[in-house]
């Protein structure tokens, strides 16, 4: 008898235990993850699986990912995370800009499971959102880019014009334009992130305008093999390093660093302390990484996009800092002012020099 009530006792405070935030659950947190390309596109997606791969490992048994790619934005979006809350998932990671209302949507429905939203600016009690400032490291490779193109045209591939994309293109062109005065700019818009046939048909077209420097926003390695395949055109990794395209075309890249921040997350969840917070790092923070700059960029460019970078990250620079007009010559930014947070977050203009107009 006093041994039945002893186990009775012990069970009870285990239970009590494990209900306790912070401490050991008898089941793994469930985290899900929906990409909008394939976990081996070479660039966005397969980046952001890498760093779910590395939060797996990171907490070993105690998490459980489930991924779903190559996810359409919309309707199609919606039903997957649908399904995925319908599973018994805790947490949700929707990494691309067209899932915000979607994620939106399928949140309300299910209040207690959380959500985190890559790249948008939409939240709720069990929405965040995260993203990276990729305009800082445009600004390294504008300064690549205006201190080598030989022809003065620079091409860039854009995906849809908002403001995280429209941002890129202004830092890359202000960076470029301070190495060479004559740079001018070539913008191609796709209406995708990810379409390899498309990006090789517009790098492809930008080659034809002149442009021997490209620059994408979208997420495939296809612009780069074009550039190789053409020779005497240089290029970056997008989101991932490309390496493979070293030393040229690729003669440096942006890295999305996404590890760390899945894994505060995940453990905030563990912990029982996960809250709606809206997060956007830079290089300062390690959430944007600039890869290896190739011995193919002279070492005075290599040298002020590394001081650049060191900027950047000290607090000392921002890309952004006037004297900056808007396009059609209006003031934007006085001498020394720096843009903030509020018009970065909705750019919707380029600044004075750049041709052509946003589309709508």
């Amino acid at each position: 008898m006093i041994r039945r009530q002893f186990t009775a006792l012990a069970l009870g405070a285990a239970a009590a235990l494990s209900a306790l935030p912070g401490l050991a659950q008898d089941k793994p947190v469930k985290v899900g993850f929906v990409y909008v390309g394939s976990i081996n596109d070479g660039g966005w997606s397969q980046h952001h699986h890498e760093s779910a791969m590395k939060m797996k490992e990171h907490f070993g048994d105690t998490v459980e990912v489930i991924e779903q790619e190559s996810v359409p934005e919309g309707a199609d979006a919606e039903r997957v995370l649908t399904q995925m809350a319908l599973s018994g998932v805790d947490l949700i990671f929707t990494t691309s800009f067209g899932y915000m209302e979607p994620t939106l949507n399928v949140a309300k429905k299910f209040p207690k499971v959380k959500f985190e939203h890559a790249t948008g600016y939409k939240t709720a009690p069990n929405v965040s959102t995260y993203s990276a400032r990729f305009y800082e490291g445009r600004a390294i490779e504008g300064t690549i880019a205006g201190g080598m193109t030989k022809s003065n045209i620079i091409g860039y591939i854009g995906s849809f014009p908002i403001p995280e994309v429209i941002r890129g293109i202004n830092s890359s062109f202000v960076q470029a334009r301070k190495m060479n005065p004559d740079v001018q700019m070539r913008v191609v818009w796709l209406s995708t992130w990810f379409d390899p046939a498309k990006e090789a048909d517009a790098t492809k077209a930008l080659i034809e305008q002149g442009a021997d420097v490209i620059l994408q926003h979208t997420d495939s390695t296809a612009p780069l093999a074009v550039m190789e395949k053409a020779g005497g055109v240089i290029g970056f990794g997008q989101a991932a390093d490309m390496a493979e395209f070293k030393p040229t075309p690729r003669v440096s890249s942006i890295i999305d660093n996404w590890a760390p921040y899945y894994i505060e997350r995940v453990q905030a969840v563990m912990d029982g302390t996960w809250e709606s917070v809206s997060t956007w790092d830079g290089i300062k923070e390690g959430m944007v990484q600039i890869g290896e700059i190739t011995d193919a960029v002279p070492e005075d460019v290599a040298t002020k996009a590394r001081t650049m970078m060191d900027d950047i990250a000290s607090g000392t620079y921002h890309p952004f800092t006037g004297p900056l007009n808007k396009q059609d010559g209006t003031v934007w930014l006085k001498d020394g002012e720096v843009a903030d947070d509020g018009t970065l977050l909705g750019m919707n203009f380029y600044v004075e020099g750049l041709e052509g107009s946003v589309p709508n």
